[in-house]
């Protein structure tokens, strides 16, 4: 059988390179369409809050700008774990929610975004 199919080649081989470039052309078509990843994104939902605060110590950042953000952020609806970093001048605090919130609609948090 498969001496035949290798008979039928050799003997017809400008349809076999035909086919071949039809098949490629439309590989070459279709490869950009494909919605592939690499790599998945495999990290949770979360947010960072990052705030300045010139001249301010780090201990003075953690008790008036860190602190308020993280009481405020344990509020909303979803949140699994709330982090933070105070530095000179600098506060950063990262609220994880639950896998499947919808972070951008302000009605599934309860948070309306001003502009």
């Amino acid at each position: 059988m498969f001496n035949r199919v290798v008979d039928w080649a050799v003997q017809n081989r400008l349809l076999v390179l035909i086919a071949l470039a039809v098949l490629i052309a439309t590989a070459a078509f279709q490869i950009p369409k494909l919605n592939l990843d690499a790599f998945p994104d495999v990290t949770n939902v979360q947010v960072a809050v990052n705030t300045e605060a010139p001249g301010l110590a780090a201990e003075e950042v953690e008790q008036l700008i860190t602190y308020p953000i993280e009481a405020v952020m344990y509020a909303l609806p979803d949140v699994e774990e709330v982090r933070s970093i105070s530095k000179t001048g600098l506060s950063g605090v990262t609220v994880v929610f639950k896998e499947g919130t919808d972070i951008y609609g302000s009605s599934s948090l309860g948070v309306e975004f001003a502009p």
